[in-house]
């Protein structure tokens, strides 16, 4: 990688290094060199948003006028990625509804008005916590009593405000099953908007909330029934990992379920967990 260091409006290999050493200190995501355009591009909408005239000055601003004490969170929001689909990995949505959701109703939990705690740790735009939401009001109305509460959180100020309002284009909703699209995605009155809602019902059952995983406490329960957790891990490094999914045990009752991303593993790790499904972990 070769840096052009005397371009005022591209990183020099000092300011990347500062910014790489910010970015994983503060939300464990790992930022490799050849990240470096990627993460010049991002950065370049906060230089235009605090009137810098360009990237060198940015940094400067950072680093060395303590301007990190306002500007962190715009620069994470900047610079995450939110990659996010409906009903993403499907198997772990039919294992919830058709494993998890039964087992954790059964015995002393399956009493009348049971109610079931999701998390979704790294939600994005919220298409994961809204897509948990439709399987289970579809299970509410099979389990006479059954209710449910879903916690989603995520570093990102900004998806949080497109998860929170619930509006996403037409084309995302795709991967939703058509009769489940009916039941709980509105269309857009002006049909030239392609623009579609999730239904007050879902977005009433969802709240949201910023959480870094890299600071503790996690200002959620520690009953929770499920926590998804899908497909952040993989920007960690193993021992910011293990310490995550530690964390994360300790808000998962005895007899729930980790759900991570297709791509991630426990190997290596001592964890309180065994393997239920791909992917799929029960807390012991």
């Amino acid at each position: 990688m070769t840096f052009q260091n005397d371009n005022p409006d591209s990183l020099s290999q000092r300011n990347f290094l500062q910014l790489a050493s910010f970015i994983e200190n503060y939300s464990g995501i790992k930022v490799p060199l050849s990240k470096v355009t990627m993460i010049e591009g991002r950065l370049r909408r906060r230089v235009r948003a605090t009137g810098l005239p360009n990237l060198k000055q940015y940094c400067n601003y950072l680093f060395e006028k303590d301007g990190l004490a306002v500007e962190a969170v715009q620069l994470i929001d900047a610079v995450t990625t939110n990659k996010t689909e409906f009903f993403r990995e499907p198997e772990h949505f039919r294992f919830l509804a058709e494993h998890a959701v039964p087992q954790l109703l059964s015995g002393s939990r399956g009493r009348a008005g049971a109610s079931l705690k999701i998390w979704s740790a790294a939600c994005s735009i919220g298409a994961e916590p809204y897509t948990a939401a439709m399987v289970l009001a579809d299970l509410s109305h099979q389990i006479s009593g059954l209710r449910y509460t879903i916690t989603a959180t995520d570093i990102c100020t900004e998806v949080l405000d497109t998860a929170i309002s619930g509006i996403y284009p037409e084309a995302m909703i795709q991967p939703v099953p058509p009769d489940v699209r009916q039941r709980y995605v509105l269309r857009s009155k002006d049909r030239t908007r392609h623009q579609v809602r999730i239904v007050p019902e879902l977005r009433a059952a969802t709240q949201f909330a910023r959480i870094n995983l890299m600071e503790v406490p996690y200002s959620v329960d520690r009953d929770m029934d499920v926590i998804f957790c899908r497909n952040i891990l993989i920007y960690f490094d193993k021992p910011t990992q293990e310490t995550v999914l530690q964390r994360l045990c300790e808000h998962l009752r005895p007899g729930g379920f980790l759900f991570l991303g297709h791509s991630e593993a426990l190997t290596g790790f001592v964890l309180p967990l065994r393997p239920a499904a791909p992917t799929v972990f029960r807390r012991l």
